[in-house]
Order: C-alpha cells, then sequence, then structure tokens
C-alpha cells in the first residue's frame, strides 16, 4: 500500500515537473509582441555596435560642448551623440552632467579644481542651472578644467572660447550643427529636471524636434523621474524611450527567470551598465541571453559607461547595438580589429 503510494506521489510530482517545464517551454517559443515596431539604435545581425559619445566623449574633448559634439561626429565618426539635459531659469534646454556648472566652467574664477570641489561640497556655493539664464552660462569657457592626454589644460586662457564652441550648448544648437551634414546621426538624451520643470522641458524638447523632423525618430529620451516618463508617454508618444531604472530592472528579472512573455513594458533601448549593486552585493548584468531576448522584443541593448579596453572587446562578441564611453577614440581603435 505505502509503495503504491510512494509511486502515486512520484507520478504526481513528475507531472508537476512536466507542466512546468512545458509551460516554460511554450511561454519562451511564443514570439513577443515587439516593444517598438521600427528601432534606428539596432544594429544588423553581425554588425558592430555603434559609438555612443558619452558626453561628446569627456576623456577626447570638453564634455557636452560644441567642439566636443563637433570633433566626435566630424573626426571621430561616433554614431551618436550621449549627454544630459537641463533647464534654463529663461527656457532653455542645455546640455550638462550636473544641475550645477561650477566643475566644468570658470565660473568661480581661476582656481583649481580641487578647490571648486572643496567650495561646491556646500551646495549654497554652486551655480545651478535652473537659477541661471542662457545669457549668463554662455559667458564662461566650458573647457577650462579640461586636460588633453598630457595633462595640459590647453583651453584654460582661450579668450576666444565661444568661437571655439566651448560655450554651454543648446539642443538647438546641436541640431542645427548636424542636421544637413549628417542626417543619420543618433541621440540619446535624459532630461534630468522632475516635476514642472521637467514636463516643460519636455514640450521644449518635442518643439525643437518639429523644426527638424527627421531627428524625431533618431532620438532616445531617458528619465530617473516618474512623472517625467509618464509625460513622454502621454504626450508624446511617438517619441522613443530609454528605460529608467525600476522599468530596467523589471525587465532583466523576467528575462532572468524565463517569463519575459509577461513583461509589458514599451522602451526601445535597454541602457545598463555591467552590473547593478543590489543590497551590498553586485549583479552582473552582462549575458548573452539578456541580449539576444531583448532584441527579440526589438530592444537595443546599449552598456555605459565603458572605458576599459577588454571590456569592450567582451560587449562587441556579445553583439551590443552600442556601448556607451568616455573615449570614443579608443572604441573606434578598438572597432578597427573587429573590421
Amino acid at each position: 500500500m505505502n509503495k503504491q503510494k510512494k509511486h502515486t506521489g512520484l507520478k504526481i510530482f513528475a507531472g508537476i515537473v512536466c507542466a512546468i517545464v512545458l509551460f516554460f517551454a511554450v511561454i519562451n517559443l511564443i514570439p513577443p509582441k515587439k516593444n517598438v515596431e521600427n528601432n534606428p539604435f539596432i544594429v544588423g545581425k553581425g554588425e558592430l555596435p555603434l559609438i555612443a559619445a558619452h558626453r561628446g566623449g569627456t576623456d577626447n574633448y570638453p564634455e557636452n560642448t560644441l567642439l566636443a559634439f563637433r570633433e566626435s561626429v566630424k573626426t571621430l565618426g561616433v554614431d551618436i551623440i550621449e549627454s544630459d539635459l537641463y533647464l534654463t531659469k529663461d527656457g532653455y534646454l542645455v546640455y550638462n552632467h550636473d544641475s550645477y556648472i561650477d566643475e566644468t566652467c570658470n565660473v568661480n574664477g581661476d582656481i583649481t579644481l580641487e578647490e571648486v570641489k572643496a567650495l561646491c561640497k556646500d551646495k549654497a556655493n554652486r551655480h545651478y542651472i535652473e537659477n541661471m539664464t542662457l545669457e549668463e552660462l554662455s559667458q564662461y569657457n566650458f573647457g577650462y578644467y579640461f586636460e588633453d592626454e598630457n595633462g595640459q589644460r590647453i583651453y584654460k586662457d582661450a579668450e576666444d572660447f565661444a568661437e571655439k564652441g566651448l560655450q554651454i550648448a543648446t539642443v538647438d544648437q546641436l541640431f542645427e550643427m548636424f542636421y544637413e551634414s549628417h542626417p543619420d546621426l543618433l541621440f540619446i538624451v535624459e532630461i534630468k529636471n522632475g516635476g514642472d520643470r521637467g514636463r516643460e522641458a519636455c514640450r521644449i524638447l518635442a518643439e525643437n524636434l518639429d523644426k527638424y523632423p527627421e531627428y524625431k525618430d533618431q532620438i532616445v529620451i531617458g528619465t530617473f523621474n516618474d512623472e517625467i516618463e509618464e509625460e513622454l508617454k502621454a504626450k508624446y508618444p511617438e517619441l522613443l524611450r530609454g528605460a529608467p531604472t525600476g522599468t530596467a530592472a523589471k525587465f532583466v528579472l523576467t528575462q532572468y527567470l524565463g517569463v519575459n512573455l509577461f513583461n509589458k513594458s514599451d522602451f526601445a533601448c535597454l541602457q545598463i551598465p555591467l552590473s547593478y549593486e543590489l543590497k551590498g552585493i553586485e549583479v552582473p548584468l552582462v549575458s548573452q541571453g539578456l541580449v539576444n531576448r531583448a532584441h527579440r522584443r526589438n530592444i537595443a541593448v546599449q552598456y555605459w559607461t565603458i572605458n576599459d579596453p577588454d571590456e569592450m572587446r567582451m560587449l562587441i562578441e556579445m553583439g551590443v547595438d552600442a556601448i556607451m564611453t568616455d573615449n570614443p577614440k579608443l572604441l573606434k581603435e578598438i572597432l578597427q580589429e573587429y573590421k
């Protein structure tokens, strides 16, 4: 009797296991719905990743300046310009990584960068973009602290810094610079403002894109603010979006668990580092399976911020779509090895 019960129990257990295996097999065989139909950030099978100049290539040129964007595109031939956007006091969208400008220009006069950082530990000393007009911001040399590969501050004393393209750059200036000469250029931007200012930034960005309609399909917009994500979805659904941190984490989790069919996201680009730190535990995000699953949904996989040549080679061989780097010159040299 006990043997019969044991045999029956084993059959039930085996049946449950088979059902689970069949369930996962079926949901992974069913083609998932594409997040977006047309995605210019996806590279073809066997093609090399796109070069994304992080902040315009901050290791090679003064970050977020027109000079950096121009040289990265026209000299190095990068495919994507990546940067962050802030709204000025008088309603212009400008490129800058931080919400304040002290560490990239001479707003504090002739003092060292170390002195600037010490000064800015007190937030009251910082010069925030939202409190300044474009005219005020344009007075400063944003190549002031840049050092070349020899450690020389080659733009520190540039009297003609505006002519060189070392003023703070606006969205409109960047689009205008390349619209005729580089119609296929791609853009990754992140709207840093939240709340009403973030919503206003969305509106101004959309208005600028109306003037450069070919670029409307070639820009992907990211944000860390949930309300701005909802604003983009509701009012500008035609614009491609990157995955916010929480959305990206959910997507990665469903892929690792093999239940990607149930993920309802609609972003175009998965922009992730090599790993996340979760409660003190380093969670690796480098996975061929993750790349493959994202591609099934027409999602571009873009890793940031990659400045190590071995990491670049690893991602190239995985078939990622783009590598964001501070050193596009180095990435271009690495890609030449594969050509």
